[in-house]
């Protein structure tokens, strides 16, 4: 009886673990996702559609990107075009503030 026990001790560990390793998943494309939407929109207040059009491009459509991968449920996916979004939406931001500076506006 004892040995069947740590089986099923062992067995139940095994069930927890990969529960909480797919609830992981939603959680870190939240904490994702969210500086990625701030940085694309800091772009756009930033005019980054007219002054770095490529970034800003580049920032929408790896956010869209994340979206549709994590309504998919695939998540690394989603996390790792987050990451990009806010990437480029950073970058985007940063060279339209520059050349409005650089235009005196």
């Amino acid at each position: 009886m004892g040995r069947r026990s740590n089986t099923l001790l062992v067995l139940v560990a095994i069930a927890i673990a990969v529960s909480s390793l797919v609830a992981c998943g939603p959680s870190l494309y939240t904490f994702n996702i969210i500086p990625a939407s701030q940085a694309v929109e800091q772009a756009r207040q930033a005019n980054a559609a007219e002054h770095a059009p490529y970034e800003y491009f580049y920032a929408q459509s790896y956010l869209d990107k994340a979206r549709e991968e994590a309504a998919e449920a695939n998540y690394q996916d989603a996390i790792r075009f987050a990451e990009r979004a806010s990437e480029f939406g950073t970058k985007a931001r940063d060279m339209s503030r520059r050349r409005m500076r650089e235009m005196g506006r």
